[in-house]
């Protein structure tokens, strides 16, 4: 259960979503639409604060990017690498053996 965020992805962020020094980005679980994952029928999104208690994250840039506790089950089997793909970012999920 980890999520890694590169350097270059985190800097995507920054440009895109216009984040500051200190911010948070928190990845929510979903039901219909987002960011396709290995779980059938959920989805990511994305929202920008801090809600609940920080369970999984990466700082990096001096952005913290996190799963709250609510939601943490859904790297119980997983890693999350989220790194820059074009002009855009890709969400890579590997499966523990």
């Amino acid at each position: 259960m980890k999520l890694e965020v590169t350097k270059e992805a985190a800097n995507w962020f920054i440009s895109e979503m216009n984040l500051k020094q200190g911010e948070f980005v928190q990845f929510v679980v979903k039901i219909y639409g987002g960011i396709p994952t290995p779980h059938p029928s959920y989805y990511l999104a994305l929202s920008i604060g801090k809600e609940g208690t920080v369970a999984i994250k990466d700082e990096v840039e001096g952005i913290t990017f996190y799963f709250d506790d609510h939601d943490s089950w859904f790297l119980e089997n997983y890693d999350l690498k989220v790194t820059p793909k074009n002009d855009d970012v890709e969400y890579i999920f590997t499966q523990h053996s």
